[in-house]
């Protein structure tokens, strides 16, 4: 890695701390500048703007997420508790990731064009991810799917609805129990035997 590469990621480091503590609207060039040491023209030497330093933070817990979930999926462990796991660690991580949390409740941040590109890009990876562990559990003979496909972007879906309650205090702390209802209804149904 070059000197300059170096810079780059202790700035991005070091923002990511800025843009965690003041949020993306507050945070100013000048606030990360100071932090990094570096007077606000050198700082344009590595990015253009706030809006591209925020990219990289976000790109940066987006590639850690991403890391944590692939752990899972190397998991030697069926399928119906590799999903659960899955589940559970993309919530976990997620809440550790402040920035990427600014995305998720912050309207004025889908507008930026950068975070819409991050999050699609995201999005094709979690299918990916999501489409592997069906495909494994199907293969197994442990689930029963006609369309992976159309079944990842449900879990995707989900997955999505269950972000919001993290904003609420203590939530997480009682994802397991509420996870594993929700999950017993996807693997099993709600319809009766008779219905």
């Amino acid at each position: 890695m070059s000197n300059k590469d170096d810079v780059r990621e202790n700035i991005v480091e070091l923002a990511r701390v800025i843009f965690s503590k003041f949020g993306y609207k507050k945070t100013t060039m000048d606030d990360i500048a100071n932090a990094a040491g570096k007077g606000k023209s050198s700082l344009y030497y590595y990015f253009k703007s706030k809006e591209e330093v925020f990219e990289a933070v976000v790109e940066n817990e987006a590639s850690i997420l991403s890391a944590e979930l692939n752990k899972v999926l190397d998991k030697d462990i069926n399928p119906k508790e590799k999903l659960r796991e899955y589940i559970l660690v993309r919530l976990k991580v997620i809440e550790t990731l402040s920035n990427i949390m600014e995305v998720i409740k912050n309207k004025y941040l889908t507008e930026i064009e950068c975070v819409y590109g991050i999050r699609k890009k995201y999005d094709q990876d979690e299918l990916r991810m999501l489409r592997l562990i069906l495909e494994e559990g199907v293969e197994k003979g442990v689930f029963e799917i006609e369309n992976e496909e159309l079944a990842a972007e449900g879990i995707l879906t989900f997955m999505k609805g269950l972000q919001i309650p993290l904003f609420i205090d203590n939530y997480l702390s009682k994802t397991e129990p509420r996870l594993d209802n929700i999950l017993s209804m996807l693997f099993f149904g709600i319809l009766s035997k008779k219905g």
